[in-house]
C-alpha cells in the first residue's frame, strides 16, 4: 500500500498544555516553518483542560526563586535535577504573565495583583489561578493564540502508532486518522513528544480515559529510555467510584480532611497542629504522596469510612461558608453536586487517594532534547526532571509552559537547519508499519481474549502491586502478571471491521502502549530497594542515597524492560531529611 506523505519541519504529538505551547514557540522562531500539531482529541478536549487548582511561579515580595526551587527539590525528595529545577522557576514568572497577555483571565486581589493561594509542600503562597478552572482558562488562552498562526497545521483525532526512526535520527510519525481509519505519514526534521501522562494503567485516577501513555511507549520503542517510571503520584482527594479530582486548592482555602471519627487525623502524622496561622504549614497542605499514605494508615487502623467504592474519609469545607466556595471553588461544588448529589456548602465530601500523575516519562535533558537525534518530549510524558520522587502541586502547569516552550523552540531550531524534510527514506518505514497493524490489529481474524479483560486484570495488578505501598512479592507478582498480559495481548479478538470512529480499534492501540509504560513502572520499582517520595516499600521503609540517590533509565528490550541508572544533578541543595 503506497501512503502519501505530509511534510513538515516540525511536528507536535499533542495538543494540551506543552503541546501548544510547543508549538507556538516553534511559530515564533520562524514564519517559513511548517508545523505540524497531530491529535487524537480536539484540543480543547485535551486533558490539561480539567486541571483546577493553579499554576506556580514566584510574583509576590515575599518570595524569591530560591524558596521555589528548594521547596521543589525538597518535595520531590532530592530526585530532581537541580539545575532543570533553576532554570524552571527562573522562567516560570515570565511564561505565566505572557499567558495574561494572550488572555488567561487570573483571579485577581481587591487591589488588582495576580490572587495567589497556598499549595501542598510550597512554603509561600506563590499559586496563580483562575478560580478553580485553572487548566481550562490556560489551554482556552493557548489554543486561541495558536489559530494566529497561519503556518500552524493542526491534525485532529489522529492517533500516532509509530516514530519513523532512520539513520538513528527521528524522521516522521504514521498515524491512524479516526474519521477515515486510513493510515497517514509525515515527515519532519524534529518532532516533539507531549502525549501527556498514562495513569490509565490503573484502575482508579483523575486521567481522562485518552491519558494511555501513547508518547512515552512511541519513544520506549524507538530505543529512548523512560526515565523514573516507579514514581507513581497519588492525590489524596479523588471521588470514589469516579476518581474526579477533588482540587488541591480546596485544602489551599482553608477545608479539613477528617475520619470517620470527625477528627482531623493529619495532626497525628507529624503534620504540625491543626492552626490557621499563616506563618505555620497547615497539616492538609502537606505533599501529596505524604497525605495518601496517611490516608492508608488511617484505614489500616480502622479509622476511614466504608463505601459501595470502597473506604473514604471526609473533605469538609462548611465551615468556609458559601460566598467564598462560589467565589474560590464553584467546580467543586459542580462536581461534588452532579457526581455525589451532595452540595459542600452543608455536607462534607467523600474523599480517598487516587492515581494522578507520573513524575517519570521520556528521559530528556534541560532543552527537551532526548538521545534520539531529532526527538523531544516536555509535559507529563517527559521527565527532564524538575518533579523527582513526588510532584509539588502546581508545578506541573507551569511545567507544560516552561519546558514546552523551550522544547517547542529547540526543535525548531533544529529543524531549520536540517533544510526541506525528505521523505524518500520513510516510505519503506510506513509498508512495515503498515503491515503490523494491518496483522495485529486492521485485518486480524481469530483470537479469544478480549480488550477489556486485559485491560482490567492489568490495572488489578499495577494496583496490587504498584500502590501508594509497596513490597517485593507484590510487585515480583505484577511483573510476572504483565509478562502473562503481553502474551495474551497476541490473541485478542476484534470484532469491529468499520473505518470510521473505530473505538475498539484504537483501544487496542492504546492497551498495546500501556502495556508497555506498565512494565517499566512495574520493573522499575521493583529495583529500587528503598522509600521515596511516591514510592514506597514496606520491605526498604528508608531512603537510600548511598545506592539509590539516581534515577532510573528503562530500555526496551524482547525481554521486558532492561534497567541503568543515571546520576542526579545536585547544585546547591545537599540531600537531607525530608520533614514537613
Amino acid at each position: 500500500m503506497s501512503h502519501e506523505i505530509s511534510e513538515h519541519d516540525v511536528i507536535v504529538i499533542g495538543a494540551g498544555g506543552a503541546g501548544l505551547r510547543a508549538a507556538i514557540a516553534a511559530a515564533e522562531l520562524s514564519p517559513k516553518l511548517s508545523i505540524a500539531v497531530v491529535s487524537k482529541v480536539y484540543p480543547m478536549r485535551s486533558h490539561t483542560v480539567s486541571a483546577e487548582g493553579g499554576a506556580a511561579a514566584v510574583t509576590r515580595e515575599y518570595d524569591n526563586l530560591d524558596a521555589h526551587a528548594r521547596d521543589t527539590i525538597f518535595g520531590a525528595d532530592f530526585l530532581a535535577d537541580q539545575d532543570a529545577v533553576e532554570a524552571f522557576v527562573a522562567e516560570a514568572p515570565h511564561e505565566l504573565i505572557q499567558l495574561e497577555h494572550w488572555g488567561c483571565p487570573w483571579s485577581r486581589d481587591a487591589d488588582g495583583r495576580i490572587s495567589v493561594r497556598s499549595f501542598g509542600g510550597m512554603s509561600v503562597k506563590r499559586t496563580l489561578f483562575a478560580a478553580d478552572k485553572t487548566g481550562f482558562h490556560m489551554l482556552h488562552a493557548l489554543f486561541q493564540t495558536s489559530l494566529k498562526y497561519d503556518h500552524i497545521v493542526r491534525y485532529d483525532e489522529c492517533f500516532v502508532t509509530s516514530l519513523l526512526v532512520e539513520d538513528g535520527r527521528a524522521r516522521g510519525i504514521t498515524n491512524v486518522n479516526l474519521y477515515t481509519g486510513e493510515v497517514m505519514v509525515l515527515a519532519a526534521n524534529a518532532i516533539v513528544l507531549c502525549t501527556g501522562g498514562g495513569g490509565r494503567v490503573f484502575p482508579f485516577t483523575t486521567n481522562a480515559a485518552i491519558k494511555t501513555g501513547d508518547g512515552m511507549a512511541l519513544a520506549y520503542r524507538a530505543g529512548v529510555p523512560l526515565k523514573d517510571m516507579e514514581f507513581v503520584q497519588y492525590h489524596p482527594t479523588g471521588l470514589p467510584g469516579t476518581g474526579i479530582l477533588i482540587t488541591e486548592a480546596s485544602r489551599s482555602e482553608g477545608g479539613w480532611l477528617k475520619n470517620k471519627d470527625g477528627h482531623r487525623y493529619l495532626q497525628d502524622y507529624g503534620l504540625g497542629p491543626p492552626t490557621d496561622t499563616p506563618t505555620q504549614r497547615k497539616m492538609e497542605l502537606g505533599p501529596r504522596d505524604i497525605l495518601s499514605r496517611c490516608h492508608m494508615q488511617e484505614y489500616q487502623k480502622g479509622h476511614t469510612f466504608e463505601g459501595p467504592h470502597g473506604h473514604y474519609v471526609h473533605l469538609d469545607l462548611r465551615h468556609l461558608g458559601q460566598e467564598l466556595i462560589d467565589r474560590k471553588l464553584p467546580f467543586v461544588r459542580e462536581l461534588v453536586r452532579n457526581y455525589v448529589g451532595i452540595d459542600p456548602v452543608y455536607e462534607p465530601i467523600p474523599v480517598r487517594p487516587v492515581v494522578h500523575y507520573m513524575m517519570g516519562g521520556v528521559h530528556t535533558d534541560m532543552d527537551g532534547k532526548t538521545p534520539l537525534e531529532g526527538l523531544y518530549a516536555a509535559g507529563e510524558t517527559a521527565c527532564v526532571s524538575i518533579n523527582g520522587a513526588n510532584r509539588l502541586g502546581s508545578n506541573s502547569l507551569t511545567e507544560c509552559l516552561v519546558f514546552g516552550a523551550r522544547a517547542g523552540r529547540n526543535a525548531a531550531e533544529y529543524a531549520s537547519g536540517m533544510g526541506t524534510p525528505t521523505s524518500n527514506p520513510l516510505a519503506a518505514l510506513a509498508r512495515d508499519e503498515q503491515h503490523r497493524l494491518d496483522s495485529q490489529f486492521f485485518k486480524k481474524e481469530g483470537g479469544s481474549e478480549r480488550i477489556a479483560a486485559i485491560r482490567t486484570e492489568m490495572q488489578h495488578a499495577m494496583e496490587e502491586g504498584a500502590g501508594i505501598y509497596r513490597d517485593a512479592s507484590s510487585m515480583g507478582a505484577t511483573c510476572e502478571k504483565l509478562r502473562e498480559l503481553r502474551e495474551r495481548f497476541s490473541r485478542i479478538r476484534l470484532e469491529d471491521s468499520s473505518e470510521v470512529f473505530n473505538t475498539e480499534r484504537i483501544s487496542a492501540l492504546e492497551l498495546d502502549f500501556m502495556l508497555d509504560v506498565a512494565d517499566t513502572i512495574a520493573n522499575g520499582a521493583l529495583l529500587r530497594k528503598e522509600s521515596r517520595g511516591s514510592h514506597t516499600r514496606t520491605d526498604f521503609p528508608s531512603r537510600d542515597d548511598e545506592n539509590f540517590l539516581k534515577h532510573t533509565l528503562a530500555y526496551r528490550t524482547d525481554e521486558g524492560p532492561r534497567l541503568d541508572y543515571a546520576p542526579v544533578k545536585i547544585t546547591r541543595w545537599q540531600p537531607e531529611e525530608r520533614k514537613y
